[in-house]
């Protein structure tokens, strides 16, 4: 438990390094678009290089339960996103995909420290994002510079809670070990498809040089996971 919550400080402070970077000076959209694409490369190679391969021979009514729960809860977080139109309402979607984020990452440590290492690295990179992307909306609601790292703050920190709750799930067996980290994978893919992806293709940021930043995401995550 101690390890797990050590390694959530580094997407936490990632987020307020992200949204302190962001309140200097904002990204402009291409620069955003090529984050987008390269995070996603990251968070995709972590998915099929730790997650999917933990899944294999065992139990595949564990597989698919957890993956029906992951499609389902993803969905509705997202019909609710799409409900809430004030930029409260978007925070509190944000709120819930971090600690969602934190729910995987304690799997992912329950399932081995090297797993849970690689997805640290990625989520990381995720939460980065999530800081230079929300300050605008932040600094229109809050007004103040503190007000608005504070926010960022409290968000962030909801990915350790996540993980805190996650992390137990090492002790209830191997058929729930396997639930859950079908769920996470499920999570994960939905992050990379459905909110990442979706954010760097969004007017005319779609550029040749996005595309090979997704794969150069993937490229180094792989070899970072070859040479632990």
């Amino acid at each position: 438990m101690f390890l797990t919550l050590l390694y959530t400080l580094f997407p936490v402070t990632a987020a307020i390094a992200g949204a302190g970077a962001a309140l200097y000076r904002q990204p402009g959209e291409k620069t955003m678009s090529l984050i987008h694409h390269f995070t996603a490369g990251v968070i995709f190679s972590a998915a099929a290089t730790e997650v999917l391969p933990g899944l294999k021979q065992h139990s595949m009514m564990a597989v698919l339960a957890g993956g029906v729960t992951g499609v389902a809860l993803m969905m509705l977080i997202q019909h609710y996103g799409e409900k809430a139109a004030s930029k409260s309402g978007m925070l509190v979607a944000i709120g819930i995909d971090i600690f969602i984020d934190g729910l995987v990452l304690g799997i992912s440590f329950a399932a081995g420290a090297k797993t849970g290492m690689m997805l640290t690295l990625a989520l990381t990179l995720e939460i980065l994002f999530l800081g230079l992307s929300v300050v605008g909306n932040l600094k229109t609601m809050l007004g103040t510079t503190t007000k608005v790292l504070l926010a960022v703050t409290g968000i962030a920190l909801l990915l350790p809670v996540g993980a805190m709750v996650g992390t137990p799930v090492a002790h209830l067996g191997e058929f729930w070990l396997t639930y859950f980290l079908s769920f996470g994978l499920v999570a994960l893919l939905y992050l990379v498809t459905e909110e990442l992806l979706v954010e760097a293709h969004q007017g005319d940021r779609d550029t040749p040089l996005g595309t090979a930043m997704f794969f150069a995401g993937f490229m180094i995550l792989m070899l970072i996971e070859e040479g632990i």
